[in-house]
């Protein structure tokens, strides 16, 4: 499978993590204020951008890459960062590749990064700064100060976002059950789950960026997270038409993640991007659930089955009416099974009313 850019750095970002013979190897350099170039993966292409140098081959050591830096020419190591295999080695890749840094090195850096898709580390000696080049990407690393407090910032704000989107689910919920949902509502949801997974996967790169420094928030990461309950895929199927394809639905979750910050806000936007909106524009129309959401909190009823349920009472309010001989008669659906569908919902049912109203 190919990997996204992001995914290429993140891989990157565990590499050089606080922790990491690596990082403190690069470390040691920025103490000792020589600069480097480092290249992480050897191949042929890479091979034929290397001139000069000497072939060592040994094993990776923070020191042994400390003192190889103090000479002139870049470092290349194998991808996972295991071996040094050249040293003082002229990097001359294609001219022609654009590049928006001033400096030799980093210019070096980001040009061979893109020809070769391999991760440079460009180690400035002037201005004592870290930088990572990673299939067109470049990340700066800073010290674990500087990562924590931004990354307990975003904690913060992960925990009312947490707290807004509980607190819609439960209202969610409780409108379904009184068969009042209109399209402001689903799309307030969607609008807080997405805005709740994009502030999670920040702070998981924070807690990459870390490394050892960062069990604490990485313990706190999936104290807010776990139980967040049915994402965005889910409510976009439980409100979609009957006709409506797994495809589509993966392509309208595709597009939520897509949108910027500006059109997150807005709630048309949002209703229009996964086919919620009617031909009248209004966001007060009423939809009604088909019950897939509600049923994906039961562990004891899998997908098929949920999607057996669905079809056979073609609404939620149908299945809620249903009794556990009427569930019974879906394939599928025991006694046993059909008690926990019918239980389940009603004490969804009694918990989303107290909540609305006391």
């Amino acid at each position: 499978m190919v990997r996204s850019p992001e995914d290429s750095l993140r891989a990157t970002l565990a590499r050089v993590a606080p922790g990491t013979g690596l990082r403190d190897g690069l470390e040691r350099i920025l103490r000792g204020r020589t600069g480097a170039l480092i290249v992480l993966g050897f191949d042929k292409t890479i091979e034929s951008l290397c001139s000069g140098g000497f072939e060592i081959d040994i094993d990776f050591a923070p020191t042994r890459l400390r003192e190889l830096a103090k000479m002139d020419g870049a470092i290349v190591c194998d991808k996972d960062a295991s071996k040094i295999l050249r040293a003082a080695v002229q990097l001359v890749p294609d001219p022609s590749i654009e590049t928006q840094e001033s400096g030799t090195r980093h210019r070096t850096a980001e040009r061979v990064a893109i020809q070769t898709g391999a991760p440079v580390i460009s180690v400035s000696q002037s201005m004592q700064i870290i930088a990572l080049y990673v299939d067109g990407l470049r990340h700066v690393l800073e010290g674990s100060e500087k990562v924590l407090a931004r990354a307990n910032q975003a904690l913060a704000t992960l925990e009312r976002y947490r707290a807004r989107l509980d607190q819609v689910t439960s209202s969610l919920s409780a409108l379904e059950i009184e068969a009042m949902v209109t399209i402001r509502d689903v799309a307030v949801i969607l609008q807080r789950q997405e805005m709740v997974r994009r502030i999670s996967e920040e702070i998981a790169q924070y807690v990459l960026e870390l490394g050892v420094d960062g069990r604490l928030l990485s313990l706190q990461l999936d104290e807010l997270t776990v139980g967040r309950g049915p994402g965005s895929e889910m409510v976009i199927r439980d409100y979609s038409a009957a006709e409506t394809g797994q495809e589509d639905i993966d392509l309208a979750v595709a597009a939520l993640h897509e949108i910027g910050p500006t059109e997150l806000i807005d709630l048309a936007k949002i209703a229009g991007i996964v086919g919620l909106m009617d031909s009248n524009g209004s966001l007060e129309t009423v939809i009604h659930p088909r019950g897939y959401r509600l049923l994906s909190s039961f562990k004891a009823v899998p997908r098929a089955v949920a999607d057996r349920l669905v079809e056979h009472f073609d609404g939620l309010q149908n299945l809620m009416a249903a009794t556990i001989e009427e569930l019974m008669a879906v394939e599928g659906i025991g006694e046993q099974r059909a008690r926990t569908v019918r239980e389940g919902l009603s004490r969804i049912a009694e918990a989303s009313l107290l909540d609305r109203f006391l």
